[in-house]
């Protein structure tokens, strides 16, 4: 099983496994046709820090137990490297690793992740009614028409499998998903995820820049390769004119025209949605033979038994909100102890 203890949520808060539970199944495999057909249903239980249905203002801690691990799965594997995996890096680090497949680099660890940012999402909308929301972007080719990233509800996002808020793209997704499934194969892509209702002035120059801390935590999750906020990568071709928002005073509060820089100046919350993409690599477990080599360094071929996600956009969602959540959570309690 997996545990996370969580350190400083202030006491008072409301909180109960239902309140856990939503996030947990929308993370969780065996959901749809298009992930991972492994049953799990990620049941949490508060372990301490809660009581009579509020946080005490002590340690919270949460335990997730595994339930569909067959180890077995892994057997046939555990002298050999898996391509795209951690395995040999963590046998170069430590000397050793565990092949079940429940490990540290395993992305199963990300259950308890959103555990945490579920309560760091109440305690955000209850301090500032800050709203987190993730949908799928992009899947291979198949990019989405999304226009205004702040105004995509939950229900569109949850109204189809692949989790992707323009419906039409998301027929196309799951069609992709399906046929890379098929030919024993996965998919990479993109993943929006959209903060509400953040007051300006949340982060720490110089090092704990807020973009900082959030490339951080995104970058802890397994398979994201590449983040960006804002217009992203496509600054390298703007020119100043362009790229640059106009401040404007809108109902007696100061906002800007356009939003490329995402929602973060100087590191440090402008008011705008923060706006930022994880890009996501393809699954690495392939159920189709590929060469690797064993421990000894002998040459020889793998096809990696089990259960794995033919793309693993459709669940990524709330993991990536749940580290923006536990980010944020981080800087509000700072900011409020920052100014009188």
């Amino acid at each position: 099983g997996n545990v996370v203890i969580i350190d400083g949520v202030p006491a008072g808060l409301p909180l109960s496994v239902d309140d856990l539970l939503p996030d947990l199944d929308r993370r969780r495999p065996g959901q749809s046709k298009i992930v991972t057909q492994r049953q799990e249903a990620d049941t949490p239980e508060i372990l301490s820090g809660v009581f009579d249905g509020q946080t005490t203002g002590t340690s919270i801690a949460i335990l997730i137990r595994n339930q569909d691990q067959r180890s077995k799965d892994y057997s046939n594997i555990m002298n050999k490297y898996r391509p795209g995996h951690a395995d040999y890096t963590f046998d170069a680090k430590y000397g050793t690793r565990d092949y079940r497949g429940g490990g540290r680099s395993s992305a199963r660890e990300t259950n308890v992740r959103v555990a945490a940012g579920a309560v760091a999402k109440k305690l955000l909308a209850e301090l500032h009614d800050i709203s987190i929301i993730g949908y799928v972007k992009q899947v291979g080719n198949i990019i989405a028409d999304i226009p205004h990233p702040e105004a995509v509800t939950m229900e569109q996002v949850e109204s189809n499998i692949v989790r992707c808020p323009d419906p039409v793209k998301a027929e196309q997704m799951i069609a992709l998903i399906d046929e890379v499934r098929k030919d024993q194969d996965s998919i990479g892509g993109v993943s929006e995820l959209v903060a509400t209702n953040v007051p300006a002035g949340w982060g720490e120059p110089v090092f704990d820049k807020l973009k900082a801390d959030l490339g951080k935590a995104m970058f802890t999750l397994p398979a994201v390769l590449g983040v960006e906020y804002g217009v992203g990568f496509g600054c390298a071709t703007m020119r100043g004119t362009e790229n640059n928002d106009i401040f404007r005073v809108k109902n007696d509060s100061i906002t800007t025209d356009t939003n490329h820089h995402g929602g973060m100046l100087g590191g440090i919350s402008s008011g705008m949605p923060i706006v930022l993409r994880c890009a996501i690599k393809p699954t690495s477990s392939l159920s189709r033979e590929q060469d690797t080599v064993t421990r000894d360094g002998e040459q020889t071929t793998i096809a990696t038994k089990g259960r794995h996600d033919p793309c693993l956009l459709p669940r990524f969602a709330p993991m990536g909100e749940a580290m923006i959540a536990i980010v944020l959570a981080d800087h509000a309690l700072r900011q409020r102890a920052a100014r009188v």
